[in-house]
């Protein structure tokens, strides 16, 4: 009877020892998994460094001065390659009508410089090789006096118009250096904007210009 009393008392001592080790074993399993299911993984990213923009507030002053040096030489130093060509052919053309045009009014001016000092030889008094029955010459003096009016103003033009382009070339490697540093970036956006209309029941149309500072 005192071994059968002394073996529950011995088993009832191994349940209250065996309990509180099993409950604190299974306590730190749970806190475990808990962590392990509440622990976000965590998210790596790269760090994306804002782009540089380097101004030279010089630049469009030298665009502008290598093009009056010589044309299209702006344009290379914006590195505009494609815009040298159309440079010095609108320069090119406008000077060609230039000298065209003064060729012509100076031909025009000799002969009629000729007639008034009394000379009958110039390449206008008879084009064709065969003298008219009345000696007159083929091109009148009032005709020469209109030819050089013609071609003087249209030699006037000419030369202005080559200036302009001359003066262009200049405008427009110091707008496009300008321009190249500008920075055009996501903060400055314009988008079209569809917003309803709360009073027509409609939609209303128009732009989103949005800066982010």
């Amino acid at each position: 009877m005192k071994k059968i009393r002394l073996l529950l008392i011995l088993f009832a001592f191994m349940l209250t020892v065996y309990h509180p080790l099993s409950a604190q074993e299974d306590k730190q399993e749970e806190t475990a998994k808990d962590s392990v299911r509440t622990e976000k993984p965590e998210v790596i990213r790269d760090t994306v460094l804002p782009e540089s923009y380097t101004i030279d507030p010089l630049s469009p002053s030298k665009a502008a001065f290598y093009s009056a040096i010589l044309p299209g030489l702006g344009q290379i130093y914006n590195k505009r390659y494609w815009k040298v060509p159309i440079v010095y052919g609108a320069i090119g053309t406008g000077l060609y009508f230039y000298i065209s045009n003064k060729d012509q009014y100076h031909r025009y001016r000799n002969a009629y410089k000729r007639r008034l000092a009394g000379f009958s030889d110039d390449e206008f008094y008879n084009i064709d090789g065969v003298v008219n029955a009345d000696g007159s010459p083929d091109v009148s003096m009032d005709a020469l006096r209109r030819a050089q009016e013609y071609y003087q103003r249209y030699k006037d033009l000419s030369l202005l118009i080559t200036i302009g382009l001359y003066a262009l070339n200049i405008i427009d490697a110091n707008v496009d250096a300008h321009l190249k540093q500008h920075n055009i970036s996501q903060d400055l956006t314009l988008r079209p904007l569809i917003v309803p209309n709360d009073f027509t029941t409609g939609t209303t149309f128009g732009l989103s210009l949005n800066f982010n500072f």
